[in-house]
């Protein structure tokens, strides 16, 4: 058979890290019985969404989508998670940490924060919806321990994470073999950058939450990050309240999650910004990687994203 790519041309970047990630979702769910997409309205979920559509169509995911619900989301995500669900026709499965606090599973954290608190009811729907493969929207370029991470990464039976034993992948070859109770993570946007990701939002028209562009918001200075004024998260007496033009780059709780003064009011204008920064997104704003040198390694290693 001839091939269709004429002499002399070849995909673009953006299309080759489609290719790659379209491949990674159709390989996986032909060598695998359960797979699961993890999916919170945040934008790497959701360019995640979008290529597991375009492997699938016309036909929809043959899997459902899980969201890990700390109970300090941003409203307009979960707004955002519900639209996209009913507009795919997707399944939902949503874990609430406030479950587990409530029924005493797990306790409170000291400063606030529930981004740590995931892991467990995490790990807790894995094993009940008896799924072998967990799709996650993780970056290499976003953080140390995720550069580690092959793009199938194996857990063991209690879903822990050991960076000494990952399996060599040459020539876009990935083996998801697991023994019974073990499961595979899978990364099918390991290879791109969070400006491939917003050019490939610009390119697709992909609609985001409206917080991940510029908008006044009241926030607060605190350890050098720029929190926003809610339920979750009270300036102290000694942190004024500020009106400021912000977006944030990275969602999730919002106890811990800071914006960045911003004048990005389009997907445009934050392609330049992305394109000037030298700080990823998580180390930006992201005050639960700043706990300790390997905070994100630590909670892999226990079974964390």
């Amino acid at each position: 058979m001839k091939s269709t790519i004429l002499p002399g041309r070849r995909l673009s970047q953006l299309l080759e890290l489609e290719s790659e990630s379209i491949h990674i979702f159709r390989e996986m769910v032909s060598e695998l019985e359960r797979p699961v997409l993890l999916f919170s309205g945040g934008k790497d979920s959701v360019v995640m969404l979008h290529l597991a559509a375009k492997a699938f169509w016309p036909a929809p995911l043959p899997f459902p989508v899980l969201h890990v619900d700390t109970g300090h989301n941003f409203p307009e995500v979960l707004e955002y998670r519900d639209a996209e669900v009913e507009r795919l026709g997707l399944r939902l499965i949503v874990a609430k940490v406030q479950d587990y606090i409530d029924d005493g599973r797990l306790m409170e954290r000291s400063d606030g924060t529930r981004n740590p608190l995931q892991t467990q009811p995490l790990l807790d729907a894995i094993t009940d919806g008896r799924f072998d493969a967990v799709f996650g929207g993780g970056r290499r370029d976003e953080e140390k321990a995720r550069a580690k991470e092959r793009v199938v990464s194996l857990r063991d039976e209690f879903g822990q994470w050991d960076p000494r034993n990952q399996r060599p992948e040459l020539w876009n070859l990935y083996n998801p073999r697991h023994r019974p109770g073990e499961h595979v993570r899978v990364f099918p946007l390991s290879n791109w950058t969070e400006l491939d990701i917003w050019r490939y939002i610009a390119e697709e028209r992909i609609e985001l939450p409206a917080l991940y562009y510029a908008h006044w918001r009241d926030v607060f200075l605190r350890d050098g990050m720029l929190l926003a004024v809610g339920e979750v998260s009270q300036p102290r007496s000694n942190e004024p309240v500020m009106t400021k033009t912000v977006r944030y780059r990275t969602v999730g709780d919002m106890s811990c999650t800071g914006a960045v003064e911003s004048d990005a009011y389009t997907v445009e204008d934050v392609l330049v910004e992305v394109a000037a920064t030298r700080i990823t997104e998580r180390g930006a704003t992201r005050a639960d990687d700043r706990m300790t040198e390997a905070a994100m390694e630590d909670r892999k290693k226990v079974g964390y994203f």
